[in-house]
């Protein structure tokens, strides 16, 4: 047997019922549901409009938050946010494995606050950005204030990787200097940031 009950409002809705007989499960609500004096409550009260405002922006909150997500899942995969990322992961590896060792440039004592410092500039020769040969352990004198201080760099540059690496890699700046449509494409760079991913492992692991 289906039980009726006068629609009086309860909770925040108490006492403004429409006073119909209802089916007493639509009472839990608050207002008869069936009636529809509850929707008539939410839009002609200050209390029903405060509840359908909060409601309104949980909701817009709950979808930017989904929109942002999703804009940034596709932010990560844009070729200007993998750049970044895998600059990020090399200049870990350098430091990681230069830790230790004097500045490149000026010999001085190693500081946790030393740079990857690049010989030949990321800003000019982009296909050697991501080069391990021409990216070492830089104070930030030396990397800032002295724009790389270059002559120094150089010498011990070239003590360091040999005169073979050395000439290599100068051999590769002249070829980045003629390569004037070099651009990065996204495979490439997701390479690139797995390899020295893996690079951070091992030395993690040989240093540990």
């Amino acid at each position: 047997m289906i039980e009726f009950k006068k629609c009086k409002g309860n909770g925040k809705a108490k006492g403004h019922g429409c006073g119909k007989m209802v089916k007493a499960k639509f009472r839990k609500y608050g207002l008869g549901m069936e009636c529809k004096c509850y929707h008539k409550w939410l839009l002609n009260t200050d209390i029903g409009q405060s509840i359908v405002a909060q409601t309104t922006l949980q909701a817009t909150k709950n979808r930017r938050s989904l929109e942002d997500a999703k804009a940034e899942s596709k932010n990560k995969d844009s070729l200007s946010y993998l750049l970044v990322n895998v600059r990020n992961v090399v200049h870990k590896y350098i430091k990681l494995r230069d830790k230790g060792k004097e500045c490149i440039s000026c010999g001085a004592k190693w500081h946790s606050d030393f740079q990857a410092g690049h010989f030949f500039k990321a800003e000019l020769y982009s296909q050697l950005k991501f080069d391990s040969d021409n990216i070492h352990g830089q104070c930030p004198k030396c990397n800032i204030f002295l724009e790389g201080n270059l002559n120094e760099y150089s010498l011990r540059l070239r003590k360091k990787l040999g005169k073979n690496k050395y000439l290599d890699l100068v051999k590769k700046a002249e070829l980045c200097k003629k390569d004037t449509k070099f651009k990065w494409d996204k495979f490439k760079l997701k390479e690139i940031r797995e390899l020295f991913k893996e690079k951070i492992k091992m030395l993690k692991s040989v240093q540990n």
